[in-house]
């Protein structure tokens, strides 16, 4: 039996088909739900549930607590309808979701931009225009059929970099990829990989896309690899002309995690209403780091401690996302401002 869900106030509604997960089933039917992981680890596709029984598969606390399940919270991503169900989401877009498609791709450029760190530029099809937001990631699809999720680090306007007027047939896809040692695919990156070889990937995916309906000035909160999508939504909002004002606020251990520190001066340079704070929590001696220290999130509130008239963009670590939006809502930030994509490694979705 197949069993509809209306998601409010937008009164949008689909069907789910017996077993099916709701987040699968908005995605087939192109509704643009709140999503990060589709895991069960981060809690970004948390919902109100107004009406109807939803069945939870496997996930975890940190993202759907046994209190907040009893309260009426669902995480679309594997709460499965057993009735008609009302959701309430507040971030769920109106229209322009773009179809998920599975791509071959061609390794291009492999690019170290720190020790740890390789920038991936990917040659896609020619004859397959794909369409994506700024903000957005795609899986990698591993020959075992496990995947892995990495944000694409520029605006589809652009051309491996190279700013162009229309989406680009044959166009490239860049990544930023941190090497996490023992991790199946990072490992390969750092090791085996090679120039021309052939992988394959599905997207786009994810709801972390810039919101335009709005003249808040904004919060862009990046740690570490999680500038990569913040990056795509600065040459966004360069492209479209956006001037709300923005400041960056990039966290790493020590000065050489800003990897493309003179491309973010670069943008600051050319558009008067981009801020930049880099903030360093373990600067060595040796680094000779003047700068902010710290934690990143916290470098926000100490700049800006009423964040009730901002939107806020996150990304990154799932210890950062998850600090700053309890601790924005705490110092005014209403909560649908706060938009996330949390970096969920295969460990954090094993609840290693």
């Amino acid at each position: 039996m197949t069993y509809q869900v209306t998601v409010q106030p937008s009164g949008r509604s689909f069907g789910v088909e017996p077993g099916e997960a709701i987040l699968a089933a908005g995605i087939r039917a192109g509704i643009g739900l709140p999503y990060g992981c589709r895991d069960g680890a981060c809690g970004s596709c948390k919902s109100k549930k107004i009406s109807g029984t939803v069945v939870h598969g496997a996930h975890q606390a940190k993202a759907l607590s046994p209190d907040e399940e009893a309260a009426g919270m669902v995480l679309t991503c594997c709460g499965v309808p057993h009735s008609d169900v009302v959701l309430e989401s507040r971030q769920v877009v109106e229209a322009g979701a773009f179809p998920i498609k599975k791509l071959p791709v061609r390794v291009s450029t492999l690019e170290r931009l720190s020790p740890d760190v390789m920038r991936i530029v990917l040659q896609l099809p020619a004859n397959d225009g794909f369409q994506y937001h700024a903000g957005q990631y795609v899986d990698f699809l591993l020959r075992d059929g496990s995947r892995r999720s990495y944000s694409m680090a520029t605006a589809p306007h652009t051309r491996a970099g190279q700013p162009d007027a229309t989406p680009p047939v044959g166009a490239m896809m860049e990544l930023h990829i941190r090497h996490m040692p023992g991790g199946k695919f990072t490992d390969h990156v750092f090791g085996a990989m090679k120039e021309k070889e052939i992988l394959r990937v599905e997207g786009p995916f994810g709801s972390f896309f810039l919101r335009e309906d709005s003249d808040k000035p904004m919060v862009l909160l990046a740690s570490g690899t999680g500038f990569a999508p913040i990056k795509a939504l600065i040459e966004e909002m360069q492209h479209k002309g956006v001037t709300r004002p923005a400041t960056l606020y990039w966290g790493g251990r020590r000065p050489q995690d800003f990897y493309l520190n003179d491309w973010v001066q670069q943008k600051v340079a050319e558009m008067p209403n981009l801020k930049y704070v880099p903030v360093a929590s373990d600067a060595l001696p040796e680094d000779h780091w003047t700068g902010r220290t710290g934690f990143v999130h916290a470098a926000v509130l100490q700049d800006i401690p009423n964040l009730s008239g901002y939107q806020v963009y996150a990304c990154g670590a799932p210890i950062v996302v998850e600090s700053a939006q309890r601790d924005y809502v705490k110092a005014g930030l209403p909560e649908e401002e706060f938009y996330a994509d949390s970096f969920t490694s295969e460990a954090d979705k094993h609840g290693a």
